[in-house]
């Protein structure tokens, strides 16, 4: 719940995005919010210090760089409804599966500026700097559970289309659910669900996007869009666009057109990778992922085997 100083706070940042960049003055903002311009001040530190950059002048105020923010009234009407944003949580996706356990409806987008504690697959530790797109979507498909991996092919295709149409790039989808940008990881994606009998009660899906921040991974290679661009963009165009893409695919959930459009977008098939599981680690060649989202893999003994949840490595 949002108590008096968060919702203060909010109709200052909200008054400060209405004037696109511009300068507001102490007394403007202090008669459209009703409270005094050492109260507007304290406000503006507070944001400051959280990590909302407002440049601080003689005349008064100005958002540095409106475009990229993403508290909900930023978004347009169809989208700011499912948005809910944070500054700093333990992990969007424990944040997520709170909400969800509260009636956040079906879409629901949980966002953080930056997470303590964020994981990726296998509990890998996911670095989550400022700059970067944070978020976990919350969904509740009236689904068996096996077939949830289908909201995962979904949402790594639909973030791969955006990329590529907004910035004119060529990312690619690693099995099971990563982008690649010229081999390096640009993305990641999580899954977890909760079950209800023989139902999903609920799917959340965390995805991190290295965005405006400058990525630094053990073990594998690492990019964000900005140091490919060498540019920032903003991250807020890139969700709508994503969730405007993604939304559309959820509605139809056709195993075989999404598997199909996975396959045509990826840079798994046909290449030797390292796979690893809980229990085992396999290398070979990927010859395909079927229609049930598993990796169909030719070991270096010459064995073929189906694996259903593990990490991919591409060597």
């Amino acid at each position: 719940m949002v108590n008096e100083t968060e919702n203060t706070q909010n109709r200052i940042l909200d008054i400060l995005f209405r004037a696109r960049g511009n300068t507001l003055s102490g007394v403007k903002i202090s008669e459209e919010t009703g409270i005094s311009r050492v109260a507007v001040w304290k406000h503006i530190q507070a944001l400051t210090a959280a990590g909302v950059e407002i440049n601080t002048h003689a005349r008064g105020y100005a958002l540095a760089d409106p475009d990229d923010l993403l508290f909900p009234f930023c978004f347009d009407p169809d989208l700011k409804e499912s948005i809910r944003h944070f500054q700093t949580v333990e992990t969007t996706m424990d944040t997520a599966k709170a909400l969800a356990r509260e009636d956040a409806p079906h879409m629901t987008c949980c966002i953080a500026e930056r997470q303590t504690r964020g994981r990726g697959r296998l509990n890998r530790e996911w670095v989550s700097d400022r700059g970067g797109l944070w978020f976990t979507l919350i969904l509740k498909p009236d689904l068996p559970p096996p077939m949830a991996y289908l909201y995962n092919f979904a949402a790594a295709l639909s973030l791969s289309r955006t990329v590529n149409r907004m910035f004119g790039m060529d990312t690619r989808v690693k099995w099971p659910n990563d982008l690649l940008l010229g081999g390096r990881k640009l993305t990641g994606l999580l899954s977890e669900m909760e079950t209800r009998a023989d139902m999903i009660r609920f799917l959340v899906i965390g995805i991190g996007v290295n965005v405006n921040n400058t990525p630094s991974h053990e073990g594998f290679q690492a990019t964000s869009i900005k140091n490919e661009l060498g540019r920032t963009v903003s991250r807020r165009e890139i969700l709508a666009a994503f969730l405007r893409e993604f939304r559309p695919l959820t509605e139809t959930m056709d195993p075989r057109a999404i598997m199909t459009d996975w396959r045509r977008q990826t840079a798994t098939i046909g290449a030797r990778v390292r796979v690893e599981t809980l229990n085992q680690t396999l290398e070979g060649i990927a010859l395909d992922v079927d229609n049930a989202g598993s990796l169909i893999l030719e070991t270096d003994t010459g064995k073929t085997e189906t694996i259903i949840y593990g990490d991919c490595f591409h060597r």
